[in-house]
């Protein structure tokens, strides 16, 4: 049995029916403690297993021998063993009875194996789970984060009106970060509140107006040191205003219990301020918070730079374009009218134009072109283009439009004034009866839309000839015609009829419809309602328009 013990890998005791030890191996020794021989003959249960009332507070364990006297096996995993020392040796065990062969009546035979070490590994791999479980609930969290603040991003970058650009971000920060927000810029020596949202809908006005609950002067204050330079401001539960009723002051309107305010900064210019207000219910703005909330107003200050830098931009181009463009001549007996927008969408100058100039003889040229391209590039040929074509037609004016469009042609091949270009060039020619004849040319451009009282208006479908460009030798035809009374030509460029979302028949087809719909209109509202109506605000929109006189007001014929 000797041999049997020392080979076991495990502490192995046998006790006999009084629970004394009668054997053991080195295992059980040296584990628990206990010099060679010198565990024979203790009583086991007494000797090794915890007393009642220990000072350790370990639980008093059941006698082996009540369970194994009745022939069965046991076993454990979360015993304890006293060592010699009385230190405690976490064990998982099994009991069997003694064998009869053993010559030693009944009794039974206990195997244990230290715990302590497996329980450490239990207890690491338990750590390592949870370790790894706050992790991944840390990542979560951090990737939610992320895609919020992503999101945030995108509603500011998404648009280039800063209005509307805030007034998406304070709805995604409600109540995602506050129970309200506010959003005040920058303007001389003050603030003004641009953009607001509360948790509840119609707690707070949809408009700003003059009936709006005023500010608290606590939340003034924070606002003016924002604004000259300082830190953002904190404001735990700002008492109500005591110059105004209760929930007369914005703060009390919104119940505010602690408020943030975080400073709308770039390049040491302050933009504006963010305020973040949370109510009783909510919990206080913690350092986390504050954090985030400097990321928010990091990235808000970005995005209104950049609307800033745009709308600069846009302002720039608009005036670049505007002086590029001509003012209309004064005809007697002949209204005119003319309208450019440019495309909102991007700040560039582009390539269309309109013009209307009186000719050596008295008739009138009026012209409507678009240079390929939209940048400063096709803005500057279109100059040169323009220029050109008013010297060619003031200097033969007895030429046909076709003809001075060949030449235009010719000139612009030979000087490289633009790559491609398309143009109208009409000439009115009032006769001694007072009518209006007009001769025009259309070289690759939309054709004029005239539109006469009492029938639906219709495109000249006069002969038409390839944009500027292509051929520049190639003969171009001229088509005529005498005005009726009272009749509205319209000349106008591509932007006002064709787009992304609809081909240019469709918005030949709407122009038609909406100019005989607005016909009553004056001449500059038609311009103005048919480029908001019909036009595509990603290109530039310029239309120039002439009416002439009912039959009965026309004036004398000009000489």
């Amino acid at each position: 049995m000797s041999a049997l013990f020392d080979a076991a890998g495990a502490g192995v005791y046998a006790v006999d029916a009084r629970g004394v030890v009668i054997a053991c191996n080195p295992w059980a020794e040296r584990l628990l403690g206990y010099d060679t021989g010198a565990l024979l003959g203790i009583n086991a249960h007494e000797a090794l297993n915890p007393a009642a009332g220990n000072p350790e507070g370990l639980h008093e364990q059941r006698p082996v021998l009540s369970d194994v006297a009745q022939g069965k096996r046991i076993s454990g995993d979360r015993a304890v063993l006293m060592r010699a020392d009385g230190t405690p040796l976490p064990v998982w065990w099994s009991a069997a009875p003694l064998p009869p062969s053993a010559g030693h009546g009944t009794g039974a035979v206990v195997v244990f194996h230290d715990a302590s070490a497996q329980r450490e590994r239990a207890d690491q791999r338990a750590d390592r789970y949870t370790h790894s479980e706050t992790m991944r609930e840390q990542a979560e969290y951090d990737l939610a984060e992320i895609s919020w603040l992503s999101e945030l991003t995108l509603a500011i970058v998404s648009t280039l009106n800063a209005e509307r650009a805030l007034d998406r971000l304070v709805r995604q920060l409600v109540p995602r970060l506050a129970d309200t927000a506010l959003i005040h810029l920058a303007e001389g020596r003050g603030m003004t509140r641009t953009a607001w949202a509360h948790h509840t809908p119609g707690t707070l006005p949809a408009t700003i107006s003059q009936t709006d609950p005023p500010e608290h002067p606590a939340h003034l204050t924070a606002l003016d040191c924002v604004r000259r330079g300082g830190a953002g401001q904190h404001l735990p539960a700002p008492e109500p205003s005591p110059a105004a009723g209760p929930d007369t002051d914005l703060m009390s309107l919104v119940e505010a219990h602690d408020v943030l305010i975080v400073p709308l900064r770039l390049r040491a210019e302050t933009l504006g301020a963010l305020t973040l207000v949370r109510a009783e219910a909510s919990p206080p703005f913690n350092e986390a918070d504050r954090i985030l909330a400097d990321e928010v107003a990091r990235r808000t200050a970005l995005g209104l730079d950049n609307t800033r830098l745009h709308a600069a931009q846009a302002d720039i181009a608009v005036t670049l374009q505007q002086a590029l463009l001509t003012d209309l001549p004064a005809v007697s007996g002949l209204e005119l009218a003319a309208y450019y927008q440019p495309a909102q969408q991007a700040a560039e100058v582009g390539g269309d134009w309109y013009d209307a100039f009186p000719l050596p003889d008295g008739d009138l040229a009026v012209v409507i072109g678009d240079v390929t391209g939209h940048d400063i590039q096709a803005a500057s040929r279109m100059s040169e283009l323009r220029n050109m074509l008013r010297a060619l037609a003031v200097d033969r004016p007895e030429e046909t439009p076709g003809q001075i469009l060949r030449r235009l042609d010719t000139a612009q091949a030979h000087l490289t004034l633009a790559d491609s270009a398309t143009v109208v060039l009409a000439r009115l020619h009032q006769d001694t009866d007072g009518t209006w004849d007009l001769a025009w040319s259309v070289a690759g451009h939309p054709a004029p839309l005239l539109l006469t009282v009492g029938e639906p208006s219709s495109y000249l479908a006069g002969p038409h000839s390839m944009l500027l460009g292509l051929r520049p030798t190639k003969e171009r035809p001229t088509a005529r015609m005498t005005l009726p009374p009272n009749s509205t030509l319209l000349l106008y460029t591509d932007g006002l009829v064709e787009s992304r979302s609809q081909p240019i028949d469709t918005g030949m087809t709407r122009l038609r419809q909406h100019l005989d719909t607005h016909q009553d209109l004056p001449l500059p509202r038609l311009c103005a309602q048919l480029a908001t109506e019909l036009g595509d605000t990603r290109d530039d929109i310029t239309l120039i328009a002439l009416r002439t006189p009912a039959r009965e007001d026309r004036g004398r014929p000009q000489g």
